[in-house]
């Protein structure tokens, strides 16, 4: 019944194309006022500028740039402006994969660890069912945990491969549609690893050179040596055009690093509208591009709304998504990253494809400047979707004004931290995260993060605190609250011993386990301590070695302590475990061992 229907809707489909053409007016009158809208797009939604690029069967019939580059040197954006493209990378990752499969060098529905043995999932079921398919179309299970890669920063696509292990799933495998950037970066290491060569090699040689896309590029570092490539922006305070730094996505490289112009990917899309060809030669496998915009899981409800009956269906092929809009079988991907978002989108039925690039961050811009195109070349009626996007967000600042009049704080008043402040200082930890830095400065709590600003960390109630960002003037930027709190706990003895923090809206907080904060030294100031101790008819034995103290007690392994000031010391391997000097007449005379069970002393023998 199924295929009966989607073969009426197709014969349909091709009867109302064939009655369109009759009535189709002059290709040089299909963008007639266009660019007046576009600029109006530019003006009210407050964007630096965009590009966008128009693609009919296998070639470009519309390119052209609007706004700004550069904003502040007013440096036009054109059809070769470069803009990060964000999670439209994805295409091109899973493309990849379509040509190994091709090849036989991989089967999608084998276990991902045959092609990837170091990788290591939450539980045993994952690592033993969880495919390739899996995790082509965002159904392992697996929420996003992208503040694992976006706050924590590495530059080692091995390290946060090593992550995966500890990042809980939300759902079941292929329960519920998710979406994971760790899982396209897991497709590009496949195919690193069957190939022997780097992600970036294999783009370059599978795709960019055959397509003639010598603009693209894949880091920041390119982007910001090239000419004719944008900055960033963002919108402050509703109102100011604010320039962003750019963000560097070097290990998550497969899932989302990709800089483009809409001139390279109007290429791209010329590719899929023709079945992987690309001026009569093919680039990627018909197979695959079928399979690939064909259905492989539902991503949401895609229920038609009142406002919008005839847009509806949501579902996910391989890093494409899928939908009807109007009547037209529609496969689109976005893209976003700091100061740029990006959509690419094309019509397979129609043979019709649009790229739209915009140096705005989060930006309603790319399906706005979409949408318009599409109206106009699919003959559908005139809608003013910038008007729309206007009134939404309008009504959206509205709703959230009146939300907080009606949302009452659940902050307990004329509290405060149950510790000195330094106490709360050191380095947190996290398996499927990462590190941060809790420091003192000038009797404030800051917290760092590798590579990034730090935060301030004002006190909320009891153990609680609230982040704010420091702006490049030091200041922090108090105008907008974050929702994360950072909640401290403390151990037997006393001691802060962790944090949590509700990184993943789909999960319990997190716990990031403290280690103390260490300060260096040398053998000369360590020789003070070494000697032989006396406890309970025992002796324990302080030594120093590579200027590092170690402790050994009988019968027991031998402790290195790092030093944590004040002639205290943490044992390194046990966690809330530490050994307190106590010095009279500048002479040690004592130490205590500091344990969850109790404080245990030890005089020093002469």
């Amino acid at each position: 019944m199924r295929s009966f229907f989607l073969l009426a809707i197709c014969c349909l489909t091709l009867s109302a194309q064939a009655q369109k053409k009759k009535s189709t007016p002059p290709q040089t009158d299909r963008f007639a006022g266009l660019d007046t809208a576009f600029e109006r797009v530019l003006k009210d939604q407050l964007a630096a500028g965009f590009a966008v690029a128009v693609v009919e069967k296998n070639k470009v019939i519309y390119a052209k740039g609007f706004g700004y580059r550069d904003y502040e040197k007013k440096l036009p954006v054109t059809a070769n402006t470069l803009f990060a493209i964000g999670s439209c990378t994805k295409a091109f990752t899973s493309s990849l994969i379509g040509l190994l499969q091709k090849e036989n060098k991989i089967a999608l529905d084998k276990p991902v660890r045959e092609y990837l043995p170091s990788l290591k999932f939450y539980n045993d079921d994952m690592n033993r069912l969880i495919t390739v398919r899996d995790l082509m179309t965002h159904r392992t299970g697996l929420p996003r945990h992208d503040y694992s890669w976006y706050l924590f920063k590495t530059n080692s696509r091995d390290s946060l491969l090593q992550r995966i292990q500890y990042q809980e799933p939300s759902f079941g495998l292929r329960e519920r549609y998710q979406y994971n950037n760790f899982m396209f970066l897991l497709q590009g290491m496949i195919t690193e690893k069957i190939t022997g060569k780097s992600w970036e090699e294999n783009i370059s040689t599978a795709i960019f050179q055959p397509l003639g896309m010598t603009r693209s590029n894949f880091s920041v570092n390119d982007m910001e040596k090239a000419d004719d490539a944008s900055l960033g922006y963002g919108i402050k305070k509703d109102s100011i055009i604010d320039k962003l730094d750019y963000y560097n996505i070097n290990a998550m490289g497969p899932a989302g690093s990709i800089n483009s112009s809409v001139n390279d990917m109007a290429k791209w899309l010329i590719t899929w509208i023709n079945g992987g060809k690309y001026e009569g030669k093919e680039i990627i496998p018909s197979n695959f591009i079928n399979n690939a915009m064909s259905a492989q899981m539902v991503s949401g409800s895609g229920l038609p709304s009142k406002e919008r009956p005839d847009v509806f269906a949501a579902n996910y092929g391989f890093a494409w998504s899928l939908t009807s809009y109007k009547g037209h079988y529609r496969v689109e991907h976005g893209g976003n990253i700091d100061g740029f978002s990006a959509s690419t989108s094309f019509f397979p039925t129609d043979s019709i494809g649009i790229v739209v690039l915009t140096n705005q961050n989060a930006s309603s811009v790319t399906s706005t400047v979409r949408n318009l195109i599409a109206d106009r070349l699919l003959n559908l009626p005139y809608f003013d979707w910038n008007k729309d996007v206007v009134d939404a967000n309008k009504k959206s600042k509205e709703a959230a004004k009146a939300a907080e009049k009606t949302v009452s704080s659940n902050q307990q008043k004329n509290t405060k931290p149950s510790h000195a402040l330094k106490a709360y200082e050191g380095v947190y930890t996290h398996p499927g995260y990462g590190k941060l830095e809790v420091v003192v400065q000038n009797d404030s709590l800051f917290v760092h993060i590798y590579q990034n600003d730090p935060a301030w960390l004002k006190h909320y109630h009891y153990d609680i605190f609230q982040p704010y960002n420091v702006e490049k003037t030091g200041k922090p930027d108090t105008s907008g609250s974050s929702p994360l709190r950072f909640q401290f706990f403390m151990n037997e003895t006393g001691d802060i011993n962790s944090l949590s923090l509700k990184l993943e809206p789909t999960l319990d907080a997190l716990k990031f386990s403290r280690s103390p904060r260490t300060i260096k030294t040398n053998a000369n100031d360590l020789q003070q301590y070494a000697g032989d101790y006396e406890l309970g008819g025992a002796i324990v034995k302080v030594s120093v070695k590579n200027n590092t103290l170690f402790t050994l007690v009988p019968g027991q392994p031998e402790y290195e302590m790092s030093a944590l000031g004040n002639d205290r010391f943490a044992l390194k391997i046990l966690s809330g475990y530490y050994v307190q000097f106590e010095i009279k007449d500048k002479e040690v005379t004592q130490l205590i061992f500091q344990q969850p069970n109790g404080n245990f002393a030890a005089k020093r023998k002469k």
